[in-house]
């Protein structure tokens, strides 16, 4: 039988932190894995089935960014980044790099097993919940989102997606013509409570524009509502 008990990578150069963050994940029933740099979490990760990437910044041989680089070009599973900086401009880095989560040291363990759930979630169940009565494929123009297969075409072209960019565009998409404020966005997709969320929902809708629109300055489907939030245009 096969086990389906989620698999974690916790990636630190500080041994303790890592043996310290494993343990509280085991005592909430999932495997870990374990790394103390990039280069190691590399190897452990093409070495086994990951499905969520807890990561440190600033670590030897190869930093946390660096590390993160390298897994989005293979692979889109959740990546939330662990560092000591608490600056805004740190945070968008992060996220702009394509982290989907940002905690910063000292962690609240609780939290940390909060924001662990809510991506897993979002990576495991995308398209599988809250479908019923809905179409699984949603066409907006060019733009073509198959929610069951976790899969979007634009103008014809397969568009890689992370799971919380996807689930973004798949709100927008379901509830087209309608503006969000990041507030709201951030409520229903990360399914916390909103709290000085704006960069972070900023920095992915503009990943998300950046791979769905041919001229992301001059966006087709995904708009700013200056000083109220965000949409996806109907389709015309």
């Amino acid at each position: 039988m096969k086990d389906n008990t989620p698999s974690i990578l916790v990636v630190d150069d500080d041994r303790d932190i890592v043996a310290a963050i494993a343990k509280v994940l085991e005592l909430e029933g999932y495997h870990t894995v374990k790394a103390y740099d990039g280069i190691d979490a590399l190897e452990k990760l093409g070495e086994n089935d990951i499905q969520l990437i807890l990561i440190d910044i600033m670590m030897p041989r190869l930093d946390g960014l660096s590390a993160l680089m390298k897994i989005r070009e293979k692979k889109n599973i959740p990546v939330i980044v662990l560092s000591a900086k608490s600056e805004d401009s740190d945070k968008i880095l992060g996220l702009s790099m394509g982290a989907d989560d940002y905690i910063t040291k000292p962690y609240n363990p609780m939290e940390l097993v909060a924001r662990v759930r809510s991506n897993l979630r979002r990576y495991l169940q995308l398209g599988a919940a809250d479908t019923a009565g809905k179409t699984d494929v949603i066409t907006i123009g060019g733009l073509v989102l198959d929610k069951q297969a976790k899969t979007l075409t634009a103008e014809g072209e397969p568009v890689k997606l992370t799971a919380t960019e996807l689930k973004i565009l798949e709100f927008l998409m379901e509830n087209a013509g309608r503006v969000f404020s990041a507030e709201e966005i951030y409520r229903k997709v990360w399914n916390e409570d909103a709290y000085a969320v704006e960069n972070t929902v900023m920095v992915h809708i503009r990943h998300i524009r950046e791979k769905i629109e041919i001229d992301p300055k001059e966006p087709r489907y995904l708009k700013v509502v200056w000083g109220i939030g965000y949409k996806i245009e109907k389709g015309r």
